[in-house]
């Protein structure tokens, strides 16, 4: 073995404290690196596979009823591989032991098998064979253990007709299985139900006819220009628009988690990166420091600069590899648990997370990056140290009076605190990174603990000062203002407001925007419009008000004039003035009274659907009178609703605060071991001269112990204040026109950080006070010749 080699290993030895701690930092930021890239190329590559095999569609269309014959029409087209008409309906469920209101979406399989688009993945069972048989989604299926021979009972076009589950399936059109205009499922109050054409298209009086459509195109072509091709085609039968995937519920929602991954490996890849950096430029800034003797002796003796700095780049490369295994072992653990989750919310037929050779590369090159970043500097005085200069002593630090000396307060504090507070002044740019260090720990920790406050911010505001209705009921068509008075007739209803839906494009210079335009009543209390500061808004009696979010991205403001384009009746485009902005958490639209909506729809007094509030003990009787009625399509459960919410976000929140804090707490360790070990190394000398001098151990250990609790009580302020940007950096990045998340910070988040750091500086001066006792006060003592 080489002397070089041999000096290499001793060092690692002596070491080995310093590197265990910095590699938790490279442990912490590899584990949330390889977690967040796993879980990315986990969905989208099990996505892809999906999309592929079962044909997922490029296009939707919808219509109110077109004939059959239109969909060869569409078939032939230039740029369209496929085609296929379906019928499409929405219906209550009734289902035996559960009260609670179940709305279904009733899908048409094609008559050829299990052909065509969007295809089935059965998971057991077959394809339905009679008129009264259905395959069911597998989420809805097991939030209610049924299988197949189980019965339930659709309730079509005002008929109960009961069904017999003859499957249960899969579909790429359902990897997130939720209700359209939801944005969150509910697996117990929604399905998907798919059946045969003939079955529905009776049931939906769509006997050579369809309401809806899918489509792919051909490689090469650009699906804007079918959707331009198909649009004036069924417009004439009630087309609502056509869209790509882009719009697709549970595309979009797959995209946006697919997004939020992204930004997570690059957020948190980024403080790990940097913080491990830091670290290391200390520990090796700090070996060049005391080994200037050594540099000169192995260059007087022959080895060239390249040799000599190589030395010292390869003990680095050892600290960062020692972190690199453990990192991606923990990267791997973390991403199965939490692709465990997404197993529960994304319908795949499989979803397996695997440890690609990708993923290691890319954790070999975070190890590199740290350890080129943090030593670059050191490793470059290494080289060019001349063997006369390193000979000579390292000329002794400027030493100063405190700043509180220098003002005349010095005598505040006693001699211990300014011992503490000289080493900490006199080395500002170490002391200010390890408070950064810190203090990035800390922030982590503010931020993981202030996501359940902003979810729940989102419901109090969203579902409490907002809507504020017992059951949504949605009409299968826009009804006359009797259906609401029937509503409001019926026992144990309290309160009814009807309300519009429009599906309508916006328009403002080049930028469009598709969206629901929503009539409510001019005086409502159960759905309101909220302002920035969550009062209640006026509707206008002329021009729209839209949500901020949409407001922004259509770029305009109060004042100015939106072109608005029907999808639906005479498909109209008007110009139409904005009154306002109002500021909603969830999705995106745009409001106007309902008596203006009906004028510039040209329609009479007409409903879309109406929320209604009921008196708790008469809940059960309103909903067995709700599925009766045939003009019924679904009813909605805002209870329900928000429970599942919680239920949904419970367990992935758990998931990931743990894993955070985990990290952070990591992180924390690492920098002030660092800073103990680094300390302790470098006053070494002075610590033993005071037990010379008749110190006690304990008033020793005080001055290092003192200078760790410094190091961590300055750090909270800026960690606190850390975590805040962090919130608002994480939210900015997950906001998009499906949700929307507040910055709430929480008190008891705050507390916790702190707890967590204070913890985490005993646990590194109880690791450094061993050393520290066990001081040769002999060999610290003696003078290098």
């Amino acid at each position: 073995m080489k002397a070089l080699h041999r000096k290499l290993l001793r060092e690692f030895v002596q070491l080995r404290g310093q590197v265990l701690a910095i590699a938790l930092v490279m442990v912490g930021g590899i584990g949330t690196m390889v977690m967040a890239l796993g879980n990315y190329n986990a969905l989208s590559r099990t996505r892809a596979l999906f999309y592929a095999e079962y044909g997922f569609a490029d296009v939707f269309a919808q219509a109110k009823r077109a004939p059959l014959p239109l969909a060869d029409t569409i078939r032939a087209m230039p740029g369209v591989a496929a085609a296929e008409a379906r019928v499409v309906g929405f219906a209550p469920l009734e289902l035996a032991g559960f009260n609670g209101p179940i709305n279904a979406q009733l899908i048409s399989l094609p008559a050829s098998g299990d052909g065509g688009l969007n295809r089935l993945y059965l998971r057991s069972g077959r394809l339905p064979a009679r008129m009264d048989e259905a395959v069911v989604g597998e989420a809805f299926a097991e939030a209610h253990d049924l299988h197949e021979g189980d019965r339930l009972v659709a309730v079509l076009n005002g008929r109960r007709q009961q069904l017999q589950i003859s499957g249960i399936g899969l579909s790429p059109e359902f990897i997130y299985q939720i209700k359209p205009g939801d944005v969150f499922p509910d697996f117990q109050r929604f399905a998907v139900l798919w059946m045969q054409h003939a079955a529905l298209a009776r049931a939906f009086d769509m006997d050579g006819a369809f309401n809806s459509l899918v489509v792919t195109v051909q490689p090469g072509v650009r699906v804007p220009e079918v959707v331009d091709t198909i649009d004036p085609l069924l417009a004439p039968f009630g087309g609502a628009g056509a869209n790509g995937r882009e719009l697709h519920p549970s595309h979009r929602f797959l995209d946006e988690e697919l997004s939020q991954l992204r930004m997570m490996a690059r957020m948190f890849t980024a403080i790990f990166l940097g913080v491990t950096a830091f670290l290391l430029n200390v520990v090796l800034g700090r070996l060049v420091v005391s080994q200037r003797e050594q540099i000169a002796l192995l260059k007087a003796f022959g080895y060239t600069r390249l040799q000599v700095a190589m030395h010292y780049g390869q003990l680095v490369l050892i600290m960062v590899a020692v972190g690199v295994v453990p990192g991606v072992a923990l990267g791997a653990w973390l991403g199965r648990a939490i692709a465990g989750v997404y197993r529960e919310y994304y319908r795949f037929p499989y979803l397996t997370w695997s440890l690609e050779p990708s993923l290691l590369v890319v954790a070999v090159a975070f190890a590199v990056a740290a350890g080129a970043l943090g030593t670059f500097a050191a490793l470059a005085r290494v080289h060019r140290l001349a063997p006369a200069e390193a000979m000579r002593p390292e000329a002794p630090a400027n030493f100063r009076p405190l700043l509180l000396e220098r003002l005349g307060l010095g005598r505040l504090v006693d001699p211990a605190a300014r011992m503490v507070l000289r080493n900490l002044e006199r080395r500002p740019l170490r002391t200010l990174l390890s408070v950064l260090g810190i203090g990035m720990a800390c922030g982590i920790l503010v931020m993981s603990r202030a996501i359940p406050s902003s979810v729940e911010r989102v419901i109090d505001v969203q579902f409490g000062f907002a809507q504020r209705d017992d059951f949504a009921i949605g009409f299968t068509e826009p009804a006359s203002n009797r259906a609401v008075t029937e509503l409001a007739a019926l026992p144990g209803v309290r309160g009814v407001e009807p309300f519009r839906v429009a599906a309508v494009t916006l328009r403002h210079g080049h930028r469009t925007y598709r969206t629901a335009l929503q009539g409510l009543p001019m005086q409502g209390d159960l759905k309101r419009v909220l302002d920035a500061h969550n009062r209640p808004e006026t509707l206008p009696r002329e021009g729209l008000l839209l949500t901020d979010y949409l407001a922004d991205l259509l770029q305009v403001r109060a004042g100015d004039t939106v072109h608005v384009q029907f999808l639906e009746g005479h498909r109209r485009t008007l110009a139409v003035p904005v009154a306002g902005t109002v500021k909603e958490y969830l999705g995106v639209g745009a409001y106007a009274r309902q008596g203006y909506l009906n004028t510039l729809l040209n329609e009479g007094d007409v409903a879309s659907g109406a929320w209604i509030s009921v008196d708790a003990r008469h809940r059960d009787t309103v909903l067995a009178e709700l599925r009766r009625r045939p003009r019924v399509a679904s009813v909605t459960d805002r209870t329900a609703m928000v429970q599942s919410f919680r239920d949904t976000m419970a367990q992935s929140l758990s998931t990931f605060t743990f894993a955070i804090t985990l990290l952070a707490g990591a992180v924390a360790v690492g920098v002030v071991y660092n800073a103990a070990r680094i300390t302790l190394a470098e006053r070494g000398r002075e610590l033993a001269s005071l037990r010379v001098l008749g110190y006690t151990r304990a008033e020793v250990r005080g001055f290092l112990l003192g200078e760790l609790g410094a190091l961590a009580l300055m750090a909270l302020l800026p960690g606190f204040l850390l975590g805040f940007g962090m919130i608002a950096l994480l939210a900015r990045g997950l906001q998009s026109d499906l949700f929307r998340i507040p910055v709430v910070p929480d008190p008891s988040g705050v507390a916790f950080a702190g707890l967590v750091i204070l913890a985490a500086t005993v646990v590194s001066g109880a690791l450094v006070r061993r050393r520290l006792d066990r001081l040769d006060l002999v060999a610290a003592l003696k003078t290098k010749e």
